[in-house]
This record gives structure tokens, C-alpha cells and sequence, in this order.
């Protein structure tokens, strides 16, 4: 699939919110999920190292350790996906703190494969150990590096759409120009392997709140939706929606992916296992 501009992508998505339609991402870790989300009508469909792990029955939070080479990961995965997908822009997944990469040349390189845009994961924004946050800022792997590649992803002319964590990351990525900002409400719920910790919903509302203003207060065109937390399902999105009117979209990933698989495998297996047979 052939790279998607991201004046296309916005015009699309300017449309779609003045007829009162959200934004509608998807995480894919495995071509039949990017498939079946663009069949679906997904608006974006985000791929990065959590997904694989998320698809293979483990917790997202894998995506975070290293277990594996992040950026490596969304390579490997650009094949499978990218070739599942005939109209939908595909974003990366990127991780800025990788020492082995130099990030011009690799976002140059996405960008070639046919992605459209990028995402700051795996991220440090929600490391809220202070010690050990100290330390990674001190080696130089904080998130101003995530801040930066967004900034020359918009350079380069990539969709951009970040992560943020709290109100100051919230403007620190609205003043790169980034196009979306991406209010993190942590792990998400629900489901087999889902968080069992979390904000409640109007926990939710009020820092989802807080960043979309944070956000628009730098730059009032950006555009904010938000992800994960117990913003789980879409009757979640909904509140969310009629709570923060500066909200426009929502991205899914195990909300998307993960938990619609349970929820169609567990009871279809079932289904078999009551049948009885009869001779």
C-alpha cells in the first residue's frame, strides 16, 4: 500500500468530525486484525511491538520491556500488514529512545515501506518512578527525544499522533505541530489479560480534560482523542465524547483487537463443545 499525505488524511478527518463522525483508530499486532479493522471503517490502523505481544496472549505491557527490538518489530510486521490494506492509513509505532537507529534515515525509511504517519511507542511519558525516571533523563532517554521525533516526523511531512500523559507533555507535543494528540489513560481494562487497576471513567473525563486543553491552549487546531484506561468499549468513547467536547476520536488496541477476539472466540469454541452427538 502506497503512503497516504497527511493533507489527504486531515481533509478526510475534518470532514468526517463536521458531520458529527470520530475518529476511529485501530491497533493491529497481525494482518487479519488490520483487515478486519478496515473492513470495519477504521479511520487509522496503528501498528507497534505491543501488538504482537497483545496478539500472542500476552499483556501489552510487554511492549515496554525488552523483550524485543521495538522498531524491528514494526518492520516485520509492515509486510504482513501493509499488505492487508488498501485505503486506510497505516501508522508506526516508534521508538525515539532507540540508540542503534538514526531517526531521520528510519522515519525516511517508513515512510518508503508505505506508512503514513507515527506514534511515540514504546514511551517513557507514563513512568512516574522518580528515581528511575531521573536515571533514563540523565542517560538522555526521556521523553524529549519522543518530543523530537515527532517534531522532525512533521518535518518530513508523516501524521503525527502522540501519546501524551499529562498536561505538559500535552503541550510540549502540540508545539512540535503535531496533528493529534493522543490522551493516554494507561493500560487498558477489561478482558483476559486487561489491567485490573484503573481510573474510573470520570477520572477519565477530567485529565482527558486537562490535556485536550493543555493541548489546545499551544495550538488550537490540533486535533485530541484519546485511548486506553477504562475507556475500554464504545459506550466508554461515548462518555468520554459527551463529557469533553474537545475530544474527536478514540484509538483502540486491545479495546480493538484483543478484546473483540475473546469475546468471538471463547463463545464460538463453546458453541462447538455443546454440540452432542448422536449415532
Amino acid at each position: 500500500m502506497a503512503r497516504i499525505p497527511k493533507e489527504e488524511i486531515l481533509r478526510r478527518f475534518h470532514e468526517q468530525i463536521s458531520k458529527g463522525i470520530p475518529i476511529t483508530g485501530s491497533g493491529a499486532g497481525v494482518g487479519i486484525s488490520a483487515k478486519c479493522a478496515e473492513a470495519g471503517g477504521a479511520d487509522l490502523i496503528i501498528i507497534y511491538n505491543s501488538g504482537r505481544f497483545r496478539m500472542a496472549g500476552r499483556g501489552s505491557s510487554c511492549g515496554r520491556f525488552a523483550y524485543s527490538d521495538a522498531n524491528q518489530v514494526v518492520l516485520d510486521l509492515a509486510g504482513e500488514i501493509l499488505s492487508c490494506v488498501h485505503h486506510t492509513p497505516v501508522i508506526a509505532g516508534v521508538l525515539a529512545l532507540d540508540p542503534y537507529r538514526d531517526m531521520e534515515r528510519f522515519l525516511d525509511e517508513l515512510a518508503q515501506l508505505g506508512f503514513s504517519g507515527v506514534q511515540n511507542f514504546p514511551t517513557v511519558g507514563n513512568i512516574n518512578m522518580p528515581l528511575f525516571l531521573k536515571n533514563l533523563e540523565e542517560s538522555g532517554y526521556d521523553y524529549e527525544r519522543e518530543v523530537e521525533m515527532i517534531r522532525l516526523a512533521n518535518r518530513l511531512g508523516l501524521l503525527t499522533t502522540p501519546y501524551c500523559f499529562t498536561t505538559e507533555q500535552a503541550r510540549r507535543m502540540a508545539d512540535t505541530g503535531t496533528d493529534i494528540v493522543v490522551a493516554h489513560m494507561g493500560l487498558t481494562t477489561k478482558g483476559l489479560i486487561g489491567a485490573a487497576e484503573a481510573n474510573d471513567l470520570d477520572a477519565c473525563v477530567e485529565k482527558i480534560g486537562l490535556i485536550a486543553r493543555a493541548a489546545k491552549e499551544v495550538n488550537p487546531d490540533v486535533l485530541v482523542i484519546s485511548h486506553g484506561g477504562s475507556v475500554s468499549e464504545p459506550q466508554d468513547a461515548q462518555y468520554i465524547y459527551e463529557r469533553v467536547p474537545e475530544t474527536v476520536g478514540f484509538y483502540g488496541a486491545s479495546s480493538a483487537e484483543r478484546i473483540p477476539t475473546e469475546n468471538a472466540l471463547i463463545p464460538a469454541v463453546r458453541a462447538f463443545k455443546a454440540i452432542t452427538i448422536r449415532r
